[in-house]
């Protein structure tokens, strides 16, 4: 069985010396900026070169699996492999003791050529074409800088015990290549460290366990030591999404609207410091390389939640009963919604404070307003509101009279604003409250209904269409690019003119 192994630094320990893990995560940025040369042809082939030989051969190969599957998370793993190949050769070729100095940089030229040949076997890309229009330098970190978006849905589905030993046991050179591409490219958007965790502890849960005498048991315990590992990749992935989808401050809104609709009876003043803080959190680690940084920050941020909040909610104290601060959190965002109370109705923000400094905070304060009497509207419908009041400011704000021009747009949102908050409050609260058959049910008989001479075929289609749509978009942890695209397609074009935002 001494073939089937994993490089030692990576899989072949449960935990890595600190010193390590901060090499490997600068490797990763340097091999994920491998034609950047913007520091000089030497400091980057120096440090390449330190990192090479430090690492070795297998582990500098592991490595840059996954930071280029990250990087271009849409590309094939045929793409990828032969990507990984010429880092791979580039660094042995022009590491080696005696090589010429000019040799890396000949060889990144050489890279940067052969990404702009025609039936280029690297990573596509849209952009590539206009970054080979330049020349030396500028080509280089123009190609440097070229990413694929992530996938919103991840691909990845972990096969079963005995297909995953199978597989290891016909080559596990090839199971461990295979998983690195699909894993990182799957949860392209967690950040470096997160994935270079999880990947090492499955590999070795793998290689563990499929020569084990009794591997059940053994994936069984294996499963719940690394339960924490998983966690915090599909948390980190889901939220740092979010916030490159978003940016800073509609994700706070985002996060202050979440935990509003879990605990309605909340002020504004008791739940912005906490989506503030969250925020804080993934701005400083979603990019960040340091070994410990999202684990530690959002471990702190979650016992902030849990201090101020599970006294006064019960859902919030027995998920913050637990001693792993990972689980507490990721129980904390799987809560539903819960019911809306009996509130008076919402204040509107007055034309001045729109225009403010401090519009953004009067239109987080009004949109919290709206989520917690509105519980099961999604982020996805909250976030179609949020944009329209970012562009209803910018096109009536710097007019002379401001007034005017927002005055209008409260008469159309009269019509229009309720009819979409209930609208969409009523879809997402029948899909959590009946069964998926149900929901089904419900939908063709309000399809039925609404257009009578439909065919049965048709009926068939757009109820599928729309319960596909419920499954994926009336999630708290909805992908936020792919749903804000069907928003309007499933509610009509309801707030399509901007009025929506005024409340």
């Amino acid at each position: 069985m001494l073939g089937m192994s994993f490089p030692v630094l990576l899989f072949g320990r449960r935990r890595e010396t600190s010193s390590n893990m901060r090499t490997a995560l600068t490797l990763l940025l340097l091999l994920a900026t491998v034609h950047a040369e913007h520091r000089g042809r030497a400091y980057v082939r120096d440090k390449v070169c330190q990192e090479f030989k430090t690492l070795g051969k297998e582990n500098f190969r592991t490595l840059t699996i996954i930071a280029n599957s990250k990087k271009y998370s849409n590309a094939t793993f045929e793409e990828i492999n032969h990507l990984v190949h010429e880092i791979v050769s580039l660094a042995e070729t022009c590491c080696a003791d005696g090589a010429d100095p000019s040799c890396y940089n000949a060889g990144s030229s050489a890279l940067s050529a052969k990404s702009c040949s025609k039936g280029s076997p690297f990573p596509a890309h849209p952009g590539t074409a206009s970054c080979c229009a330049h020349e030396g330098l500028e080509q280089k970190l123009c190609l440097a800088a070229l990413r694929h978006p992530p996938q919103e849905l991840p691909r990845y589905v972990q096969p079963s015990n005995e297909e995953l030993c199978q597989a290891f046991k016909k080559d596990p050179k090839d199971f461990a290549d295979r998983f690195l591409y699909e894993y990182a490219s799957s949860y392209s958007e967690a950040p470096l460290p997160v994935l270079l965790g999880s990947t090492r502890t499955f590999l070795s849960m793998v290689s563990t366990c499929c020569i084990s005498p009794m591997p059940t048991a053994c994936f069984l315990k294996e499963k719940l030591e690394r339960k924490s590992f998983s966690l915090l990749t599909l948390m980190s992935n889901r939220a740092c999404s979010r916030f490159m989808a978003y940016g800073k401050d509609k994700f706070t809104f985002s996060y202050l609207t979440s935990l509003a609709q879990k605990m309605p009876s909340a002020s504004f003043e008791d739940l912005f410091p906490l989506s503030w803080d969250a925020a804080e959190v993934f701005s400083q680690c979603c990019d960040s390389v340091a070994e410990d940084c999202m684990q530690n920050k959002l471990s702190e941020h979650t016992a902030k939640v849990c201090a101020a909040l599970s006294a006064r909610d019960e859902r919030f104290a027995d998920c913050c009963k637990g001693k792993n601060l990972m689980q507490n959190y990721f129980c904390i965002s799987a809560l539903p919604p819960a019911l809306a109370p009996k509130l008076p109705e919402a204040q509107k923000p007055t034309s001045e404070q729109l225009c403010s400094k401090d519009a953004a905070h009067h239109t987080k304060r009004y949109l919290f307003e709206l989520a917690r009497r509105h519980t099961n509207i999604p982020d996805v419908f909250l976030s179609k509101l949020y944009d329209a009041t970012e562009n209803v400011r910018e096109e009536c704000c710097f007019f002379k009279d401001a007034s005017a021009c927002l005055d209008s747009k409260r008469q159309r949102m009269g019509k229009e604003l309720p009819p979409f908050l209930e609208k969409a409050n009523r879809f997402c609260r029948q899909y959590t409250e009946l069964t998926f058959l149900d929901f089904k049910k419900r939908l063709r008989e309000s399809l039925k209904q609404t257009m009578p001479e439909a065919s049965p075929e048709l009926l068939r289609q757009l109820v599928e269409q729309r319960a596909d749509f419920a499954s994926t978009c009336c999630s708290p942890n909805a992908p936020p690019l792919f749903c804000a695209s069907k928003v309007s397609l499933e509610l009509g074009d309801a707030c399509d003119g901007g009025s929506c935002l005024l409340g």
